[in-house]
């Protein structure tokens, strides 16, 4: 029997949307993703929220979308990469679901997001250096809450989505 819920958790370019796509239809749950939920709410893409609000605004506007969707049931939700920084979403997505964390290495990461300019994070001088810092901060949190570790390095999404159902014993 699934849980009642599946939370993703890891860096940008882990492969939480598109696993968690398919791993919604798989178990027939309904998939959100909390950043498109906060696109919805407020209009405007990430970028133009990072522009206006600064990160601390975008932070509080992803704790109040964390807070309500990890309260539905029968969903697979995949989260931004920064959503443990803030210790009651890592305290929700522990407490309403299970939790998946899907690793890989910073440069699988910028290979991924390279070319993306939706990242406001990655607009730098340096993407990978960032990416570097970045999980050498998330990832201790990550493994926090996770109650599944997997990685997503260098496998495609079917590949993934077999070990979860795996270890899950679906």
């Amino acid at each position: 029997m699934p849980p009642k819920n599946i939370f993703l958790i890891g860096p940008m370019g882990a492969g939480k949307s598109t696993t968690g796509r398919h791993l919604a239809e798989l178990l027939s749950y309904r998939f959100l993703d909390s950043d498109l939920e906060i696109q919805r709410r407020t209009g405007v893409d990430i970028p133009t929220i990072f522009e206006f609000e600064g990160e601390a605004g975008f932070r509080k506007r992803e704790r109040q979308v964390i807070e309500a969707l990890t309260r539905e049931t029968g969903i697979v939700l995949a989260t931004g990469g920064g959503s443990v920084l803030h210790a009651d979403n890592r305290r929700d997505l522990a407490a309403r679901g299970f939790v998946i964390y899907l690793h890989c290495s910073p440069e699988q990461q910028y290979s991924r997001t390279v070319r993306d300019r939706s990242r406001p994070l990655l607009q730098t001088e340096d993407p990978l250096k960032r990416l570097q810092a970045l999980m050498v901060q998330r990832d201790p949190l990550y493994r926090q809450v996770a109650d599944l570790i997997v990685s997503t390095e260098k496998r495609s999404a079917a590949a993934v989505l077999r070990e979860i159902r795996r270890r899950l014993g679906e």
